[in-house]
């Protein structure tokens, strides 16, 4: 049984690229999202974010009428679900995404379609996701609710990649395939073998959700160890960044670097997804959270303090994204450093960003002006290095003379 059309449901970060790399391989792609700017300009050939090598993709798959966008759920052979999953107040996670989804696509479903729920979840959120659809669909029967084989098969496949190389990952990197039901995995691993070359492996829908959780929050906790280092070293006057080279020469020892905090949509946000189904049970991974949300505030202080010894300070923070190369500026740490210093008043603040043309909204209203990297230097006082993009660490250090230097990457020592 082949898929002739797939369906994508979000058309964001992930959606838009595992939809291009199904039109390449050869299959019809309908991709859907709710904003229809997005939709008129993929129908364009133009992705509505950067990511190397997408734009081309993009143009490519358009022009050759394998992949078209649009508002509303078209009927498929498969739907991949790629809806955004943030969370609540009090760290609920908030499935509301994947619920109108699935509701939006239960209407299209037949006897022998396949589901895949591909947003990052908390465990048991596939379950969650058949029973909304199985409201809608009460003539069709599901699996697990009713019984293997079931009319449609349903799984859970998270993704694993990274901004700045989610092209070569989509398809490089192994793939965790969790049907609900043993014929659900076997269904859905037909799918992504039509463009991923890393291994499909084989799992169950709870497990495929908690392996991307576990991924996230194992690296959460090992950037805690390392930005409470940065702490302990600041107040006993220890250079971290030798510290860190010299213990890593153990062969069992693999510290990482620490920074200003942790940024990005999946790691800051993963493991509340975790912590919150048991709380009790998640000391560990709820005081990794407290270390790395508080390091911003802890940079504030150090930059904040730096400009104090400065009359009528001028504040350069180089970088606004959540990490090097990239654009991305969800859940940024350094957007919540300059936003700190913004409204403490600590200082004319410069903002250095090669991969922005405007300032985050998050910034908009204080008075915080984005400069190019020239200005920035020759202006400041205070040099705070955010983000360790390429073009940063290439800055003439003649450049940096007789300025007070904060440098959270260790890249100019």
């Amino acid at each position: 049984m082949t898929f002739e059309r797939v369906s994508v449901i979000g058309l964001g970060y992930i959606g838009l690229p595992t939809a291009c790399m199904f039109a390449r391989s050869g299959v019809e792609v309908v991709g859907v999202d709710v904003d229809a700017r997005a939709v008129e300009l993929i129908n364009q050939g133009r992705p509505q974010f950067s990511e190397p090598d997408l734009k081309l993709l993009v143009e490519r798959v358009v022009a050759s009428g394998k992949l078209r966008a649009t508002t509303l759920p078209e009927p498929a052979d498969a739907f991949v679900i790629a809806v955004p999953t943030p969370f609540r107040d009090g760290h609920e996670p908030d499935l509301r995404h994947i619920e109108a989804a699935g509701r939006a696509i239960a209407p299209l479903l037949a006897p022998g379609n396949l589901v895949v729920l591909e947003s990052t979840s908390p465990v048991g959120a596939t379950e969650r996701l058949i029973e909304w659809m199985a409201e809608e669909r009460p003539d069709l029967r599901f699996p697990v609710l009713q019984g293997e084989p079931g009319d449609v098969y349903v799984a859970h496949c998270p993704e694993r990649v990274l901004p700045g190389r989610i092209l070569v990952e989509l398809v490089d990197n192994d793939r965790v395939i969790g049907g609900v039901t043993g014929a659900c995995t076997d269904r859905a691993r037909q799918l992504y073998e039509l463009f991923v070359r890393g291994s499909c492996l084989r799992s169950d829908a709870r497990t495929a959700e908690m392996v991307k959780l576990t991924e996230n929050a194992y690296r959460d906790v090992s950037i805690a160890f390392a930005n409470e280092l940065s702490l302990l070293c600041d107040r006993l006057d220890v250079d971290v960044w030798e510290l860190i080279a010299l213990a890593n020469r153990h062969p069992r020892v693999d510290v990482l670097r620490p920074g200003p905090g942790v940024g990005g949509h999946c790691i800051a946000v993963d493991p509340w997804f975790l912590i919150h189904a048991a709380p009790e049970l998640a000391p560990l991974m709820r005081s990794a959270r407290a270390v790395n949300d508080g390091k911003p505030g802890y940079v504030v202080e150090l930059i904040a303090d730096a400009a104090s010894r400065r009359a009528d300070p001028t504040i350069a923070c180089l970088g606004l994204t959540y990490k090097a190369n990239v654009e991305d500026m969800r859940e940024s740490a350094a957007v919540r450093v300059v936003e700190g210093l913004a409204k403490r008043n600590a200082g004319h603040l410069l903002v250095v960003e090669p991969h922005a043309h405007e300032l985050p909204p998050a910034l908009l209203g204080f008075d915080v002006r984005l400069v190019e990297l020239e200005e920035a230097l020759e202006s400041a006082d205070v040099v705070a290095l955010l983000v360790d993009h390429n073009v940063f660490r290439a800055v003439n250090r003649d450049l940096l003379q007789d300025r007070e230097l904060i440098d959270l990457h260790g890249i100019w020592r």
